[in-house]
């Protein structure tokens, strides 16, 4: 009892919605989100996505932060304090970030190479065809950048929750947030002529990302665009990596948890939006419909470049103020990743801050070596079960989003939808005297229509649902 008590926590309810936020608000919001809603028919990609934010998300962010909050505990221990057979669903929920911390970093290098070559004014060469293949494949570089990373992630960890954490979160979210709208709005206000005479502008790309495409749909591809945005919704709103139990371990027992969920909800929606407000219509001005179709590094680090250098010179500003907010994004997302392991560490073997932290930066390290080299010396493509090519950092992701993830959740429903009953979830957001707004819902959700979501996006996964 005396080691919950002098747990850390969260000075109050703004400071851990803006952390969770800072953590929802990743990579993936940004070059995942607009290419899968320029993909799936624009409005019916946002409908549904908002739809299952406030359903299927809703209930995964919902468990996630009341078990962190009931057990006072980080996910490595907190399942098994639920219930003590449980405890490998604590393991598994450890491994994942684990996993996904040496590749984040590697990434996050990359978005510092990025934003240091805009800074210096030569962001004209990160347009050149090259730039970024020739990048990663260094040998050294990509090492040097994924180390800095790290390091600044490792030095806000080992200062604590209150003086690093939330501290740091309170500064870089509004100033994201800020640059998040600043450069929406300049997307909507361009315009460019091609050499075809052709003039398109960004409030052309705009109506293309916001009203519905209905045009040849059929039953597989309304699956798809739901899949699609569950998949995507399930990793924007960090649940099942640990992140949100560990967070929720710091919420105090007095604070309001429904109305935290609800922020957190908005919040991580919002910049998704505002993402593909920020991409959709500049990608489509610059480079037509048929730009559109890049996804991942490849529309960050490829596709953008080439539209801030169409912009001329107010590109290089704009492109620098883009790259900025990537890195705060990447930043906010990689705390919340290492502080799931360095509280798991603390809670599991009682090892100090800096002892944790440094252990788990270690990890990182030699994580993150590795998936460099992945691209250079070890090299190798394989075809994963879902039909992708990949290499070491698409197989950690591979094993970590695609497999872990949904085990995770699935388990989590399992746990609480059936064997400890909602009650118990239900009796911890409302112990405060709040009322469970979507307590029906949330009922319904857990022990139902979540599971068999996450069975059928695991199914899809491993490459047995083929015909979705």
């Amino acid at each position: 009892m005396i080691k919950e008590k002098n747990r850390n926590s969260f000075s109050g309810s703004i400071g851990f919605v803006l952390a969770a936020a800072g953590s929802a608000v990743g990579l993936g919001n940004i070059w995942r989100f607009p290419y899968l809603a320029a993909k799936d028919g624009g409005g019916l990609y946002l409908v549904i996505y908002l739809i299952l934010a406030l359903t299927f998300g809703f209930t995964l962010l919902a468990t996630e932060i009341a078990i962190g909050r009931k057990t006072k505990q980080s996910p490595l221990t907190a399942y098994g304090k639920l219930k003590s057979q449980w405890g490998f669903l604590g393991v598994l929920a450890c491994l994942v970030p684990v996993l996904i911390m040496p590749y984040y970093c590697v990434i996050g290098g990359w978005v510092v190479k990025y934003f240091l070559a805009y800074l210096t004014g030569e962001g004209t060469h990160a347009a050149v065809d090259g730039y970024f293949t020739d990048h990663i494949s260094g040998e050294f570089q990509p090492i040097i950048l994924m180390a800095v990373f790290l390091f600044v992630v490792a030095f806000i960890v080992i200062r604590g929750v209150n003086k690093g954490i939330e501290t740091f979160s309170k500064v870089l979210m509004p100033i994201l947030i800020l640059l998040v709208l600043g450069i929406a709005i300049f997307s909507l206000t361009i315009s460019y002529t091609d050499g075809q005479g052709v003039t398109r502008t960004g409030l052309e790309g705009l109506w293309i990302y916001i009203v519905p495409d209905f045009s040849g749909i059929t039953v597989k591809g309304f699956f798809t665009v739901l899949l699609d945005a569950m998949g995507q919704l399930f990793f924007s709103l960090s649940v099942a990596m640990g992140i949100m139990v560990t967070y929720g371990s710091y919420v105090k027992d007095e604070d309001n948890l429904v109305r935290s969920i609800n922020q957190i909800e908005i919040f991580d929606t919002m910049v998704a939006f505002l993402a593909g407000i920020m991409i959709i219509p500049a990608v489509y001005t610059f480079m037509g419909r048929e730009g559109m179709g890049a996804q991942g590094p490849g529309l960050m680090f490829v596709s953008l470049p080439k539209v801030f250098s169409a912009m001329g010179k107010i590109g290089v500003v704009v492109g620098c103020l883009f790259f900025a907010m990537v890195l705060f994004a990447a930043l906010t997302s990689a705390i919340s990743i290492m502080e799931a392991v360095v509280s798991s560490l603390m809670d599991k073997f009682h090892l100090s801050r800096v002892k944790a932290c440094l252990l788990e930066t270690a990890i990182a390290l030699a994580g993150g070596i590795v998936v460099c080299l992945g691209y250079n010396k070890w090299y190798f493509d394989i075809t994963l079960p879902n039909g992708s090519h990949a290499q070491i950092l698409d197989v950690m992701d591979y094993l970590s989003n695609n497999l872990f993830m949904p085990l995770v959740a699935i388990g989590t429903c399992i746990l609480i939808g059936w064997i400890l009953k909602p009650k118990t979830i239900i009796d911890e957001v409302e112990k405060t005297g709040t009322k469970f707004g979507r307590r029906g819902l949330y009922i319904v959700m857990i022990k139902y229509i979540t599971p068999v979501l996450l069975l059928v996006l695991l199914l899809k996964s491993v490459g047995i649902l083929t015909f979705i």
